[in-house]
């Protein structure tokens, strides 16, 4: 990433869901879950590469289209909710690579920060909080604050509005294509930082740079006050 934009940068919005959290291997897993108990398979593994980014509407949308008006998603709700709780309570939700190494580094410049997730607030209040890194944010505008979602802009416009900058000075950071549509579509900077999906040629044009982790996006910025 080209150093004037970062220099330009005085806001940074997080996606949360395989940015943050290594959580999309977990709904994969809880989709699978889900699936097996309701007689179809495996639907983690069907599915989960299609609907990243996706908030709840979206992926019942997805659901009922894919398999049929009939299709018991609200059933399959409780069951992949019940499956996603009980494997966090046994092995945690683990923080992506340089999660917190970035947000000192940001912290230190003085960059202020929010999250734009297509999660529920709750869910992303308690996994923030649960990591200690609440005190970061200036804010969340999460899924069910939104009425239209990703890659609809809608939400990392609030997002920004949230920050009190304009979106051309703000960086998102995201791990799927529909999240960079929409920050792109809302006038930010954006970097592809991947996690289940490796492939970022549909969305390249729309790139301001690539990491392959959040350390490396860390020493970007830490970068900047090197002289040579």
């Amino acid at each position: 990433m080209k150093k004037e934009i970062l220099k330009s940068i005085k806001g940074v919005v997080f996606d949360m869901d395989g940015l943050m959290f290594d959580s999309e291997r977990i709904v994969k897993h809880s989709w699978n879950v889900a699936g097996g108990k309701l007689g179809y398979g495996n639907l983690g593994d069907e599915n989960i590469f299609h609907t990243l980014g996706f908030d709840r509407e979206r992926r019942k949308q997805y659901f009922l289209e894919k398999y049929g008006a009939d299709f018991p998603f609200e059933t399959f709700a409780v069951h992949y909710r019940r499956a996603f709780s009980d494997y966090v309570k046994e092995q945690g939700l683990p923080a992506k690579k340089g999660l917190h190494r970035l947000l000192e580094t940001l912290n230190s410049r003085g960059i202020k920060m929010a999250v734009a997730t297509s999660s529920g607030r709750s869910y992303a209040l308690d996994n923030i909080r649960g990591e200690g890194i609440s005190h970061y944010f200036t804010g969340i505008v999460s899924g069910d604050m939104v009425t239209r979602g990703k890659p609809d802009p809608e939400i990392y416009e609030k997002a920004c509005a949230l920050l009190e900058l304009p979106a051309s000075c703000c960086l998102a950071l995201e791990d799927a294509a529909h999240g960079i549509l929409s920050a792109h579509r809302a006038g930010m900077k954006t970097v592809f930082v991947p996690d289940l999906v490796k492939d970022s040629s549909r969305i390249d044009k729309f790139l301001d740079g690539k990491a392959e982790n959040l350390e490396k996006v860390a020493q970007y910025f830490e970068q900047l006050d090197n002289k040579i």
